[in-house]
């Protein structure tokens, strides 16, 4: 595809917001901090931490008991009030689906848009873990046909995962409850795609969710089974031995790409291809995988994105360092490489299980996330633990290499351009090809402002503290970011609550200066808040002076700044 059809958008698909919460990692910023720095996000329990979370001593006690986990902080702080609920409700409700409504919302708000008065139709495609959870519910769930018994039901059963994010938020778009075990979130993407491209949507969230309760658990090794002896997944290694499980949620938001063009949206990253298939029975059990559909699927995805293989540099894998997954894999990758070039050792791999374990049903956009991000930086995160190569793959003849430390990822001729795969216990493959962000030049809008408004509220005044310090931190970290871009998201592209903060300013270091002033409690010219009492909008009035000295023109001024 020729540079003037991707600016025009064609079938391609825009990412144009993101929101996670992976161990180590409470957003995305983190999550990319820790993917660049290589940070290993595994927790080894103490023998306490274990018997507090309710483990049997017997387990604690076997030495083929591993006490590591991947863990996620703060599930049990969800804003119950934010989104209507009462603390009881909340108390009903699995953490996979209140972190998954927090998530959805906050993707959104990344895009810039308002999700109860956004016009169009907004879809949701998202799968969860089963739940253990449940577990706190089992004495609800007997009261068979009560309330309290049907409340638990909903709470915690994943067929309600997606539809209680459409319902809270007024989404009007399809909602579809995805299970297909670990390539679940991957084929919500290609799901969502598909959806924009049938045009049964203007935006799509899609993303799963994985969280075991209690977090604080370890797991027993079996040789020969998918769990690592010692707690680390080191793919591709010669020392590979399984996976770690983890836990995390990820979203993101998808338009088509000449809609996002269109409305000047921030883009992320382009989805070019996907696709979806199953192995059927050819291979050797129903848990194995299958180089047949996994070389299938990634065919179809890459021949749906136009793409040719070679211009293929990085490929984000399934990568679980099972002793039968990562030789298949990349056999199947070879396959499909070789179709179009018989180059050696130009495409780079990575896992991310190897940061912090395999997060199940949210394993596909964890992977797609740190795809997304490595193009938005131009940089190949490490993959960890890799220091020998596994003797059943031979490397030099092969178009990979593994990316073992953060790199440059350089174009040579063409955009950056990357494989996501995932693959599912039971034979459901998904493979996306994503592209870096066509390059947009800013739009120069003629109007020059003296001063800036920037607006922020939230529910509570301890709320709006913390988003005036959460603002505060952005605007020190990106000291080059356009202050009236920033003013303009935050007037326009977030919901307004009655606890409300205004202030003017020249530049961003007046601006940072007054957030500081606020945070403190300090008083300042320039600085207005309190707590909006009514919800009825305000008439505005113009008041100009009399003895006819009006002229055409005069409110134009004021008008455009």
């Amino acid at each position: 595809m020729d540079e003037s059809a991707i600016l025009s958008g064609g079938d391609d698909i825009a990412v144009i917001g993101m929101s996670c919460r992976f161990p180590g990692a409470r957003n995305v910023d983190e999550f990319w901090r820790n993917l660049r720095d290589g940070v290993e996000s595994v927790t080894f329990f103490s023998d306490q931490e274990l018997r507090d979370s309710g483990i049997d001593p017997s387990f604690i006690n076997d030495p083929n008991y591993v006490k590591a986990g991947c863990v996620i902080d703060d599930i049990d702080l969800f804003d119950a009030a934010f989104f209507g609920y009462s603390t009881k409700e909340a108390e009903t409700i699995d953490p996979q689906q209140r972190l998954f409504l927090e998530c959805a919302w906050e993707a959104i708000e990344d895009a810039g848009y308002i999700p109860q008065t956004y016009e169009g139709l907004i879809g949701v495609f998202g799968g969860a873990r089963m739940s253990s959870y449940v577990n706190n519910m089992s004495s609800e769930l007997s009261r068979v046909g009560t309330a309290s018994g049907f409340q638990a039901l909903i709470g915690n059963d994943k067929d309600y995962l997606t539809t209680r994010v459409s319902y809270k938020l007024n989404l009007r778009g399809p909602s579809v409850a995805v299970q297909s075990a670990c390539s679940t979130s991957l084929v919500a993407i290609h799901m969502a795609c598909e959806s924009l491209r049938n045009e049964e949507c203007d935006m799509a969230l899609a993303g799963g969710v994985a969280i075991s309760v209690p977090q604080k658990q370890g797991y027993f090794y079996q040789e020969g089974m998918i769990f690592s002896p010692d707690g680390h997944c080191r793919a591709f290694d010669a020392r590979a031995q399984g996976i770690i499980g983890g836990n995390g949620v990820g979203i993101i938001l998808l338009k088509r790409l000449a809609d996002a063009l269109a409305d000047a949206d921030h883009i992320y990253a382009v989805v070019r291809g996907s696709a979806v298939n199953n192995d059927g029975w050819s291979k050797v059990g129903y848990t194995a995988p299958s180089l047949e559909g996994q070389a299938a699927v990634i065919s179809e995805a890459l021949a749906m994105g136009d793409i040719e293989p070679e211009t293929i540099t990085y490929i984000e894998t399934h990568g679980t360092g099972t002793e039968m997954g990562d030789p298949m894999e990349v056999e199947s990758l070879t396959r499909v490489f070789r179709t179009n070039t018989d180059k050696k050792g130009f495409c780079a791999l990575g896992s991310v299980k190897t940061n912090f374990g395999h997060v199940d049903t949210a394993a596909g956009v964890a992977s797609f996330i740190k795809t997304v991000l490595a193009l938005k930086y131009k940089q190949l995160p490490p993959s960890l633990h890799f220091e020998k190569p596994n003797p059943r793959i031979d490397f030099p003849n092969t178009p990979f290499f593994v990316n073992a430390k953060l790199s440059e990822w350089k174009a040579d001729g063409y955009p950056r351009r990357a494989g996501v795969s995932s693959f599912g216990i039971g034979g459901t493959n998904a493979h996306v090809v994503l592209q870096e962000a066509p390059a947009l030049h800013p739009r120069d809008e003629g109007i020059k402002r003296p001063m800036h408004l920037m607006t922020l509220s939230a529910r509570s005044e301890s709320a709006l503290q913390e988003l005036t310090r959460r603002y505060e931190t952005f605007l020190e970290t990106y000291p080059d970011a356009s202050v009236p871009d920033v003013c303009f998201t935050a007037n326009a592209g977030r919901s307004h609550f009655p606890y409300r903060l205004a202030i003017a300013a020249e530049s961003m270091k007046q601006l940072r200066e007054q957030m500081t002033a606020f945070v403190q409690g300090s008083k300042s010219r320039g600085i207005i808040s309190g707590h909006l009492q009514s919800e009825s909008q305000p008439k505005v009035a113009f008041l100009f002076t009399g003895q006819g000295s009006h002229y055409v023109g005069m409110g134009q001024q004021l008008y455009y700044t």
